[in-house]
């Protein structure tokens, strides 16, 4: 039974933070070529090894992770515990192919964990559902497993029973080991190995049980496409707390069959990779960065922005630049971004709009000739305007340029015709009680 009034409980604050880190890091680093790179090449466990024994992360320094995150305004961070290749980058009791098994020595989950906590944000873990280095989990003729082609690593003795119970005592290690955890990102289901193929109605009560108040994706059911059951109306026990576009802002927000918004995050990458991939340097300048947050929020959603750190687990310059010139806006203009949401407008020529209670934000991403005009909002509502980023009186415009068009707001910028912020200049309009 979906318990509506627990479900907006724990989603509070996700629905208030908008904004978040992903880490996707783990052996695929040293290889260098992103972190499908066993499964697109096609390697065989025996050669991925090498990367196992020679993987000592000496700048890994998660502190510095967490800092970063914080001073580019995100308000929660989530880490790939596990990725598909198997690796663990915490000490499980149940596998040796895990970070404490290697030079390094180290529970990296467990450093992570209290850096994140220590600088105020909450705490999320992925875990991949795939395994590409468990022997029971299907090989040859999978659709993604490195060995899908070779009949010699055909799937005889393979028992995916006993793969499923390896992965719901990883969860269980995970929930149970590294205290209170705010996010739980599973990842993710295709083919027939979808819902009840992972025995998701008990592995969802065991993590419910350890912590009832993680929010948990819904790619227990789909993958980076496709809604879930809370999308079609019919919840299972299993749904997801909210839906897990990737590499895409939905064109008009994300509504179930009723028509009713609901949760979604946006995961997308810096460049055009999840792990670090020396030849890519395909990144997404800031601005684009900040104008893709902020319509994210304006459709009601969240975004999740990726980091992939290096080997030697340093994250790499360019993220860091373009992290430093978001938290330079979101430091001014971070108001019109937490706690807001759809304005409920039109969506304005020159921007984009996000409300939260009576105060609206209007996104200028371009000027005007002549005063701004702002739809949908009349002159007898608003209280005041203010430049956001220093709280600058903005008048209503008297101007006659726009006398043809009376029930039309407009706003009066002054006569500079450049914006005081040329990535995003945020109007705050708050309106009459």
């Amino acid at each position: 039974m979906f318990d509506k009034k627990a479900y907006e409980r724990r989603m509070q604050w996700y629905s208030e933070a908008r904004f978040g880190m992903f880490i996707h890091w783990g052996l695929y680093a040293i290889p260098a070529r992103g972190e499908w790179v066993r499964s697109v090449e096609r390697i065989p466990k025996e050669d991925y090894m090498t990367y196992f024994e020679e993987f000592d992360p000496v700048d890994y320094d998660p502190k510095a992770w967490a800092r970063a995150a914080r001073e580019a305004g995100m308000k929660y961070v989530v880490l790939t515990a596990k990725h598909h290749d198997g690796f663990c980058l915490f000490d499980s009791q149940y596998t040796d192919f895990k970070s404490t098994n290697t030079k390094c020595k180290r529970d990296l989950v467990a450093e992570y964990v209290e850096a994140v906590r220590g600088e105020g944000l909450k705490v999320g873990l992925y875990f991949s559902l795939l395994d590409w280095f468990h022997e029971d989990y299907p090989h040859y003729g999978d659709r993604n497993h490195p060995m899908r082609d070779d009949p010699a690593y055909g799937n005889e003795n393979r028992d995916f029973d006993r793969y499923l119970t390896y992965l719901h005592n990883q969860v269980r290690e995970l929930c149970t080991n590294y205290g209170k955890l705010d996010v739980l990102w599973f990842d993710f289901s295709y083919d027939k190995l979808r819902g009840e193929a992972w025995k998701a109605t008990e592995l969802i009560k065991m993590v419910r049980s350890l912590q009832p108040d993680v929010i948990i994706d819904n790619r227990l059911e789909v993958s980076g496409e496709g809604f879930g059951s809370l999308a079609e109306g019919n919840p299972t026990p299993f749904h997801g707390d909210f839906v897990s576009p990737e590499q895409i802002i939905p064109p008009n927000g994300l509504q179930d069959v009723n028509g009713e918004d609901l949760a979604w995050e946006a995961c997308v990458t810096m460049n055009n990779h999840w792990g670090y991939c020396r030849e890519d340097n395909f990144f997404k300048p800031a601005p684009m960065l900040v104008k893709k947050l902020v319509e994210c929020v304006s459709k009601g959603g969240n975004l999740l922005l990726n980091v992939g750190p290096d080997a030697k687990g340093n994250i790499p310059p360019q993220s860091l630049e373009i992290l430093s010139e978001i938290g330079k806006w979101m430091r001014r203009n971070g108001e019109s971004i937490y706690g807001c949401g759809k304005a409920g407008l039109e969506k304005p020529d020159w921007g984009r709009a996000t409300r939260k209670g009576n105060r609206l934000y209007f996104h200028i991403f371009e000027n005007t000739v002549g005063p701004l005009p702002i739809l949908g909002v009349k002159k007898e509502e608003i209280a005041r305007m203010r430049m956001l980023a220093t709280g600058a009186e903005v008048p209503i415009s008297q101007s006659w340029v726009h006398s043809d068009y009376p029930n039309i707001t407009f706003a009066d910028l002054g006569e500079n015709p450049i914006l005081p912020d040329s990535t995003d200049t945020v109007l705050e309009v708050t309106l009459k009680a």
